[in-house]
């Protein structure tokens, strides 16, 4: 594990950028996981930047995300559908027809984490996934549990999700109660893992997650098993 502390919010988007540029730059025709939330706004930010530049291709990317909502259709302001469209896929040249988001309105959730996992399969597996991590220590939205689930699955969130997730909505009660999530298998199939935390609200759950005891009760724990990870930390 590669742990890196940073000064500032801004410069921990710089390295993240940097990291997943170079990936794309080194292999052209990558598979990248992505991230929503507000950690991986300002590296978005930086990667738009870089391909503005010129100094990233990203037209042979193709993307996969970790999550959706249940229930919010890629209209819905919220979707996270609608969030990569909006933050990262609109202002770089990637191919829309190449990103790839877990449908939250399917008919049956379970069909589609089983086709969401054909899918990674298909593509060789990820390249780099992009990861955040929730004060209760969950990765996408694999939450705290008596066992590490490894397929694309149906959840239930937990309390401390929603009300962090709040802020986004106009007001609690139209945070939805469930998504779907990539498991702990695609994820730790990675071939690299890059984790970003900003906050001194973080620190405690980045410590326990990174320097503590592996559990499913702290779901990012998993991760000190990956041969090729790299955390990168904020405090400011």
């Amino acid at each position: 594990m590669k742990f890196i502390v940073v000064e500032n919010y801004e410069e921990l988007s710089r390295k993240a950028s940097n990291i997943i540029c170079a990936q794309v730059v080194n292999k052209p025709n990558c598979i990248l996981g992505l991230a929503t939330g507000s950690s991986p706004l300002g590296t978005y930010a930086n990667m738009i930047q870089n391909c503005k530049n010129g100094d990233v291709d990203f037209s042979g990317v193709t993307s996969v995300n970790l999550d959706e909502y249940v229930g919010l259709d890629i209209t819905n302001d919220q979707s996270y559908r609608y969030f990569m469209n909006t933050n990262l896929f609109e202002s770089i040249n990637i191919d829309i027809n190449n990103t790839h988001v877990p449908n939250g309105c399917a008919d049956d959730l379970a069909e589609e984490g089983e086709k969401y996992d054909a899918l990674i399969e298909a593509l060789g597996g990820i390249d780099l996934q992009l990861l955040g991590i929730g004060l209760d220590g969950h990765i996408g939205f694999n939450e705290p549990d008596d066992v590490f689930v490894g397929p694309t699955h149906m959840v239930d969130l937990d309390e401390s999700t929603i009300k962090a997730n709040a802020r986004f909505f106009e007001s609690e009660a139209d945070v939805p109660r469930k998504a779907i999530t990539m498991g702990m298998k695609s994820i730790m199939q990675a071939k690299k893992v890059l984790l970003i935390a900003n906050g001194k609200n973080k620190e405690e759950i980045v410590n326990k997650a990174f320097f503590g005891p592996i559990t499913p009760k702290v779901p990012a724990s998993i991760l000190q098993l990956h041969p090729d990870l790299t955390v990168i930390y904020s405090k400011n």
